[in-house]
């Protein structure tokens, strides 16, 4: 120990304020702490966004197996059934209803864009209808039976044509708009709340989770390497 160390350790006792440099540490781990946890924390806009992500990549599976079924190449039932699952559990019955019970009914009592929510609102339960038809359809019994299968192209058109201007208006529209009809605060308790929610329902990282499942459904179907959706123009 040097002198230099010694003479501030006995002057800090004569003091009586030895005891506060530990102190004076934990207040800075503390609000290091808590500086991670801010930049770690997901806001209500961006949670349901992120979610929009996942329900776009599933829209991208349906995508490739429609194109083969149309290309009369090998597709099991399940290319459709498995993602459809994830569709009602992750899409329909936690992040739709998120919107429903949480961000539509602050825009009605705010009277703002009261339209948008209404359609929006009439799609969650259009969606619903339309995961049924596939869900019933995309099973081997019935996957076996050319009507079935038609049905099954048909309501996939259909579930997709729909969520891709409903996601892009939200994601443009409704939820830019939030702002409007609550303040930071309430924003910043929302968003935890969601954290809560999704933990309740699929564990701690659920989101990684079912990214992680989408990633499997992708790889099973060969459309996992971005770089395939890259134009190869000629030069």
């Amino acid at each position: 120990m040097t002198d230099e160390r010694r003479r501030f350790l006995a002057a800090s006792a004569a003091l009586g304020i030895g005891s506060l440099v530990p102190i004076w540490g934990h207040a800075a781990d503390k609000k290091k702490t808590e500086a991670k946890k801010d930049e770690e924390e997901v806001g209500a806009a961006e949670d349901l966004m992120r979610e929009h992500g996942v329900l776009n990549r599933i829209l991208l599976i349906y995508e490739e197996g429609l194109r083969r079924l149309t290309a009369k190449e090998d597709v099991p039932p399940d290319a459709f059934h498995k993602p459809a699952l994830l569709v009602r559990k992750f899409v329909e019955d936690y992040h739709e209803k998120l919107e429903e019970n949480f961000i539509f009914p602050e825009f009605e009592k705010k009277k703002k864009l009261v339209d948008l929510v209404k359609v929006l609102r009439e799609q969650h339960q259009a969606g619903r209808r339309v995961t049924d038809v596939i869900l019933r359809n995309a099973v081997p019994d019935q996957f076996r039976k050319e009507d079935a299968r038609k049905e099954l192209v048909a309501s996939c058109r259909a579930f997709i044509r729909m969520y891709r201007p409903h996601e892009a208006r939200e994601d443009t529209v409704l939820f830019p708009a939030l702002r409007k009809v609550l303040s930071a605060k309430d924003i910043k308790e929302l968003g935890e709340r969601f954290e809560k929610e999704e933990d309740k329902l699929f564990g701690e990282g659920g989101f990684e989770k079912v990214v992680e499942q989408v990633a499997g459904f992708e790889k099973k179907l060969g459309i996992n390497d971005l770089d395939q959706f890259t134009p190869k123009l000629a030069k």
